[in-house]
């Protein structure tokens, strides 16, 4: 029976919802479109861990690993890999020269046949780009005609840009480093990643700060309207309904707009989706097919959000007297209790807090708790903030008429002010967190890549056999190059490779001026050799140091060794001392200098050009990939930095800031919706106080006051309960806490930003409604 009645009356208000006129269905709407946004969201959100599992699908389906340990035999079904990855304008280019070996090659996934050479098959985004007037450079590289276009199996995202190109010659060139022979694609082995702990608590609180901000404005989005639907409240009391009855009409009127906001989320996200196929935020792209939610995730939001509706609501009424004359909330509202408001900020503190010191030798971090402490300190933050600005507006004094008149609206309702910053806030203060903790932890995965960039900042190695001082000289007249240091090299050993010698050292061949770039030299003249001393890791030097004693030059490579070069140590043999080389490393072994180079080691030996890059010059790095190119397309330029970071924990950071995005994109558009809502509700009265001779001026800046005054209190809460969450969870790593200042002054300045832009686009509207036909009622 009780049951019944619930139904009965939640079915009233669903119909009331729709059945109220002009002003219902107005309601109605934009409580769809808030709750809509955020379901649109949810969904995208359910659908990321599928989307990224299929991108790893895709990746280790077309992989062509090339590191086995001996050279695969040549067969009908084998085929020859070479690896030519590029760059252009920082993004990854990737490339593979192809050469079937027999009828039954294996195909990789996404072309239909092997391109022939010279020509390449390429994905949708290459041949956009090559087609673009700002691919010119990149097109100088690839001089390949263009057959065919990769299907979407063949890519991990729809703004990927790789190619395929036919190659000649590439058994010869087999090296399983970059060039190999294989016989499927994909991984022959499944990869195992070890589980670090911490990394597991940044992806959880990634998603539970990601998440909360759009649970707040949902929650906030089905209480829209909410004077208008008071009075219509009393007037139900007045033709007999009880109060239990009435609260559950209302419930019921909420419960229409979540039903309408699923579909409204629905048909945004089906939008959104297709939408995703044509961007790439911070060089992640997806096909639309990628985004499909999890059918039990999606039944849950399904379920979730009109239930929330429903619970909201009428949570929100119980503190509200309806009456046949009246709603009880247009007289002056009790203070709010501060008391129980601090019992959820202290409660995440407590769940956190037993995990502190933890780090990564303790175990795994208790998800749970993880997240129940985060959902805890930021829900804290929602009920907060309310008491917070009816406290500071109540002591608000004396000012301009703009100020008076924000104030005294804020003063007789803030609830509504502080609902609508609620998101905003939530998602500041997350962000302000997780900005502490991957400050705090980076350095756990950032390493120093130990190369000396202020004497050169690219790298290009060239294959055996080329000729290294034509290559040198032709990087040197590349534009934006200013100095270039050639140097080749191998290793020597005191027997033939086949035989494992015994002792090993490492041999450098270059010009003087280059030489002294890796050690300290009495003197040098064409034609020396010196033996080094002080290299890292090298203590078989000295005893091959005796002029007159053969050396064998490794020639070898996979599958076993040629015939070794000997070299037979001179008897002027000189001394130097080992100095760090621009990789940062000191080499050991011996120097040569050309004159000193047979033909035999010249071209045994594989050749490294180290380059000074100007800076200033446009383009200077693809200029340089382009003379690469040039000199062998197998030639492989690779930029230096000073550190480098872990990929995984990269991947992490680039999901959040790609989840930032969109809850940043979120925020605004529900903000807006919040903002025009109420700017609705008050059309009559701003309608009266234009029609009395207020200035326009003056009510557009009490309206920015009384959307900027919640806002500046709201950042402040969200900088303080931020920083203190950002503290307990690098206390839970172990790593130190250090407030990055600048990280939360930008994070409060983005929320700012946003909410500066919504104001801004809601003056239209605004001077729209300040007129005085606004009072003509029927």
């Amino acid at each position: 029976m009780r049951s019944t009645q619930w139904a009965r009356d939640l079915a009233m208000g669903v119909r009331f919802a729709f059945a109220g006129g002009r002003e219902g269905w107005i309601r109605a709407l934009l409580t769809a479109v808030g709750v809509g946004l955020g379901v649109a969201l949810l969904l995208l959100t359910t659908a990321l861990p599928g989307a990224l599992a299929e991108r790893s699908r895709r990746e280790e389906a077309r992989l062509d690993y090339t590191y086995a340990q001996e050279v695969r035999p040549k067969a009908d079904n084998t085929l020859v890999v070479a690896d030519v990855d590029t760059q252009f304008d920082d993004q990854d280019v990737r490339g593979r020269l192809l050469e079937p070996e027999g009828d039954k090659a294996p195909l990789p996934p996404g072309i239909p046949d092997f391109p022939a050479p010279g020509e390449m098959i390429v994905s949708p985004a290459l041949r956009e780009l090559l087609d673009s007037d700002g691919g010119r450079l990149l097109r100088e590289r690839l001089p390949y005609d263009i057959t065919g276009t990769i299907g979407e199996q063949g890519l991990i995202g729809s703004r990927e840009l790789a190619y395929y190109a036919g190659g000649e010659g590439l058994a010869e060139r087999i090296n399983n480093a970059t060039v190999g022979r294989i016989d499927a694609f994909g991984s022959p082995v499944p990869r195992e990643q070890e589980t670090d702990p911490v990394l597991v608590l940044l992806v959880l609180v990634v998603f539970v700060v990601l998440l909360m901000p759009v649970a707040v404005f949902i929650a906030a989005a089905v209480r829209f309207g909410g004077e208008r639907r008071d009075r219509r409240l009393a007037a139900l009391r007045l033709v007999g309904s009880d109060g239990a009855m009435t609260r559950r009409i209302a419930a019921g009127e909420a419960l229409a707009g979540a039903l309408l906001g699923l579909v409204f989320g629905a048909g945004f996200f089906l939008a959104g989706r297709e939408f995703a196929a044509s961007v790439e935020v911070f060089r992640v792209s997806v096909f639309p097919s990628y985004l499909n939610p999890s059918p039990l995730l999606a039944l849950l939001v399904a379920v979730a959000v009109p239930a929330a509706a429903v619970l909201v609501t009428l949570l929100a009424l119980r503190g509200v007297v309806i009456e046949p004359l009246g709603v009880v909330r247009t007289a002056r509202p009790s203070r709010r209790r501060l008391w129980w408001r601090l019992l959820l900020p202290l409660a995440g503190v407590g769940l956190l807090l037993p995990m502190t010191g933890q780090g990564r030798d303790g175990g795994d971090f208790n998800q749970y708790l993880v997240v129940g402490g985060v959902m805890c300190l930021l829900v804290g933050i929602t009920a907060l903030l309310p008491w917070i600005v009816e406290t500071v507006v109540a002591r608000l004094g004396a000012g301009a008429v703009s100020w008076q008149l924000a104030v005294r609206r804020l003063q007789l309702g803030s609830g509504a002010a502080a609902r609508m910053v609620n998101g905003i806030a939530v998602a500041v203060a997350g962000a302000i967190a997780l900005q502490m903790l991957f400050a705090g932890v980076e350095g756990d995965y950032t390493e120093d890549t130990g190369y000396d960039v202020s004497r050169a900042q690219m790298h290009v190695e060239v294959p055996k056999g080329t000729d290294l001082a034509a290559a040198a000289a032709k990087l040197e007249a590349t534009e934006g190059v200013r100095t270039v240091y050639a140097l080749s090299g191998g290793y020597v050993g005191d027997r033939p490779w086949r035989q494992e010698p015994e002792r090993a050292a490492e041999l450098t061949v270059g010009d003087c001026a280059t030489l002294r770039e890796v050690a300290k030299l009495p003197s040098c003249e064409d034609g020396d050799v010196f033996s080094l001393r002080g290299g890292e890791y090298d203590t078989d030097t000295p005893a091959l140091s005796e002029p007159g004693r053969k050396l064998y030059l490794e020639t070898g490579g996979p599958g076993g060794y040629g015939e070794d070069v000997v070299w037979t140590l001179p008897e002027g043999l000189k001394r130097a001392d080992s100095v760090e080389d621009p990789t940062g490393t000191k080499r050991g072994g011996f120097l040569l200098t050309p004159g000193a180079v047979s033909a035999e080691i010249g071209e045994a030996v594989r050749g490294d050009l180290y380059l000074a890059v100007d800076g200033a010059v446009p383009l200077a790095r693809e200029h340089i990939r382009n003379a690469a190119a040039a000199i062998d397309p197998m030639a492989q330029p690779m930029t230096w930095y000073a550190t480098e970071r872990s990929e995984r924990y990269d991947s992490i950071r680039t999901g959040l800031f790609v989840g930032a995005t969109a809850v940043l994109a979120l925020i605004g558009a529900s903000l807006l919706v919040s903002q025009l809502e109420q700017l609705r509700e008050r059309r009559k009265l701003l309608s009266a106080l234009v029609a009395f001779g207020t200035r326009r001026r003056t009510l557009s800046l009490s309206v920015l006051w009384q959307t900027a005054i919640p806002i500046g209190l709201g950042l402040l809460l969200a900088s303080v309960v931020g920083t203190t969450l950002g503290a307990v969870l690098l206390r839970m790593t172990s790593a130190p806490v250090d407030v990055h200042w600048t990280s939360v002054l930008r994070m409060t300045g983005a929320g700012a930003a946003v909410v500066l832009l919504v104001t801004l686009l809601s003056l239209p509207p605004l001077l729209r409604m300040m007129r005085p036909d606004g009072l003509r009622t029927e």
